[in-house]
């Protein structure tokens, strides 16, 4: 079977390439891919700018779901031919104070699929039995596989932050990750929702209005701080969430997020950041790391894209087959539109 595969540790070095298919141990199901999302993560592979380090080679995918081709001698709640969806950590130690109590997520010998172990851009994937989800009759396969950036809007947001009904938040950073946020932070009761972004996010932009973005600001055009102060009579925001992750995105965060109040950073940055934190002292303020997601919030996701709270549609702006794979990763990191989707077996 045919796969991308990203083969070396420099820039460029991904490429389509035949594979063997998958062989599958007794606690495993063999998947048949239907739709895989590209997320930010891939076109940093193929860049090789990640800020964690990769196995090569490996089959790059982790945002996934398919139909079950085989199940494994111990399997025996799933099915040929049920439909599911897989959470990203394929592996786990099981025996570590983070997985004994359900945060498996944060397993200090976690690997996940497409950077750790072998993902799923390409036809069948193997699959632990647990990291397995039902698959809700009339949701579609290409909203499917976005569930997995929805639980990292849901983990950062639901879990690990407070909104405050009624009240201001700020998100910086109009990408995937940041307008899912936008999502979760409207269904959570917030008030007047800030997006900012840069001119290259004007696609974004406009899904983000679509999406009930009440205050869009292009911080090369417009001066976040000024706004933020004057239409909170200069309180700030009781959150912020940074979903970009450079240090000029948790600047902003750091000069508007109100007293006591909390920033989540989602956003990866690896470069040091080159102004003083003693705001978020003076200020008392929370600053919030987040990372991944557990079997709860997967449940909660699928949840709301079956009940239509999270709108799926206008997060894709690319449906494509792997031969397509360059052009789109490009045009995604030129920020020409929000997610692709990778159709396989279809």
């Amino acid at each position: 079977m045919r796969a991308l595969v990203k083969f070396g540790n420099k820039d460029g070095e991904v490429e389509i390439r035949d594979v063997p298919m998958p062989a599958i141990g007794p606690d495993d199901v063999l998947l048949k891919t239907m739709s895989v999302g590209v997320c930010g993560w891939d076109i940093e592979m193929w860049r090789h700018k990640m800020a964690n380090p990769v196995t090569v080679p490996v089959i790059q995918g982790h945002e996934f779901c398919g139909v079950i081709a085989k199940c494994g001698a111990n399997v025996k709640d799933y099915k040929e031919g049920d439909r599911a969806v897989s959470e990203t950590s394929a592996v786990v130690c099981g025996a570590c104070p983070q997985c004994l109590t359900g945060d498996y997520h944060l397993c200090g010998k976690r690997k996940g699929f497409g950077y750790g172990v072998d993902g799923a851009f390409t036809d069948f994937v193997k699959v632990p039995r647990r990291c397995l989800h039902r698959l809700p009759d009339g949701v579609d396969f290409d909203h499917a596989c976005l569930t997995e950036p929805g639980c990292v809007a849901y983990q950062s947001i639901a879990v690990l932050s407070r909104v405050m009904p009624g009240l201001p938040v700020l998100i910086v950073g109009p990408g995937p990750i940041g307008l899912f946020s936008l999502q979760m932070v409207k269904a959570s009761g917030a008030g007047k929702v800030y997006l900012a972004g840069i001119d290259k996010d004007a696609p974004r932009f406009k899904v983000a209005k679509t999406l009930g973005a009440d205050r869009i600001i292009n911080v090369m055009k417009e001066d976040a701080r000024a706004i933020i102060n004057d239409e909170t009579g200069g309180q700030g925001v009781p959150l912020v969430i940074d979903a970009a992750g450079n240090e000029h995105a948790l600047k902003l965060a750091v000069d508007v997020v109100a007293r006591q109040g909390q920033i989540t950073k989602i956003g990866w940055g690896p470069k040091p950041v080159n102004f003083s934190l003693d705001p978020l002292l003076s200020k008392a303020v929370r600053l919030q790391g987040t990372f991944s997601h557990n079997w709860s919030a997967w449940e909660a996701v699928i949840a709301m894209i079956r009940q239509g709270t999270l709108k799926m549609e206008p997060m894709i702006s690319h449906r494509i087959v792997l031969d397509q794979w360059k052009e789109t990763f490009t045009a995604i990191e030129e920020g020409e539109g929000v997610k692709a989707v990778m159709k396989f077996n279809r």
